[in-house]
């Protein structure tokens, strides 16, 4: 495990490391934004930790670079419980978003779980299996309690798509862009009726689809 730290105050990253070095694992720290995205160009990491408010170039403006030129996986951390911040967070890229003050052995936690869901990623298998639900990849074909469900083209690569991202909250513009891709001319209304024909051809297997309010959906098991 190895983890960037980015928080102008020394002293939180000097507890997040050594919680990090416990564990065995490797921690690099930045103090502002600038050097994050310098950092993050010239190094891997399974994930990075980002607070929000920095000098120079603050979190949200740093993952947007970052999210530029590679897919880490980003916590961000900020001492702003607002709705709006954890929205915009999640819209830009991050993958969770932790209020301060906050518990080192919780924000361990939400590591850990970012990268085993950051792995899962990563590694798309040919077949999945959810309770009743079987989704056979190769085939391009879906089961639902062994009945063959007629799914259209594009609910079928959105499925998919939920489900390689499983855990993770997709904001319905990044479905539009990855589904449909860039040059689609469309709106929300186009996720939201393909995940509604979705929901009807899997059944009682549509609790799986999460709605995140006034942001998108999200695969959950």
């Amino acid at each position: 495990m190895k983890v960037l730290i980015v928080d102008d105050e020394e002293m939180i990253r000097a507890v997040i490391k050594e919680y990090i070095e416990f564990e065995g694992g490797e921690a690099d720290e930045a103090e502002d934004g600038m050097e994050a995205v310098k950092m993050c160009r010239e190094n891997d990491y399974d994930v990075v930790v980002m607070d929000v408010m920095m000098p120079r170039l603050d979190g949200f403006s740093a993952v947007k670079e970052i999210r530029k030129f590679k897919n880490t996986p980003v916590i961000m951390l900020s001492a702003r419980s607002e709705e709006y911040d954890k929205l915009f967070g999640f819209e830009i890229g991050s993958d969770d978003y932790v209020t301060k003050p906050f518990s080192p052995k919780e924000l361990m936690t939400r590591i850990h779980a970012v990268i085993k869901r950051s792995s899962a990623a990563e590694a798309p298998k040919d077949y999945y299996e959810f309770e009743g639900l079987k989704i056979d990849v190769k085939g391009r074909n879906v089961y639902v309690d062994g009945e063959k469900a007629e799914l259209t083209p594009k609910e079928y690569e959105l499925l998919f798509y939920l489900v390689e991202n499983r855990g993770v909250a997709l904001t319905r513009e990044r479905l539009l862009n990855k589904v449909w891709g860039y040059d689609f001319y469309g709106d929300d209304r186009t996720v939201d009726t393909h995940v509604k024909m979705l929901r009807g051809s899997l059944k009682e297997y549509r609790k799986f689809i999460v709605t995140l309010r006034r942001l998108g959906y999200k695969f959950e098991v």
